[in-house]
């Protein structure tokens, strides 16, 4: 894992790479799991950014969405419509609840935090 450095706890090591997701982007929740090596854990990886509004430094959960784009974390914040809120404060646009553009958008760990 080029771009952080590996914690003793798989939620921290989560935490680690959302942090790094720059503003105005977004990836899912496959693509953190696949980055840290665990493919199969992207259920795991919900689960932490269940956890992530209590995190110091801040988590930006909310530019992590499903695989298709689906914004499927929002029940999380606290008000069905903050999710989308938080995104479009940084210029995407969520349209019936998912990311339009997402391919475009669309930040992959392991091609953006690789030493090549």
């Amino acid at each position: 894992m080029a771009g952080i450095k590996k914690n003793e706890s798989f939620f921290e090591d989560v935490y680690d790479v959302t942090r790094l997701i720059p503003k105005g982007r977004v990836t899912s929740y496959g693509a953190i799991a696949r980055y840290l090596g665990t493919a199969k854990s992207s259920r795991m990886v919900g689960w932490a950014m269940t956890n992530a509004g209590s995190q110091k430094p801040k988590v930006p959960a909310h530019r992590v969405v499903n695989r298709n784009g689906l914004l499927t974390g929002k029940h999380h914040f606290g008000h069905p419509d903050l999710m989308k809120q938080l995104l479009e404060k940084e210029g995407i646009i969520v349209v019936k609840d998912k990311v339009k553009n997402f391919e475009k958008l669309f930040w992959d760990p392991m091609k953006e935090l690789s030493l090549d």
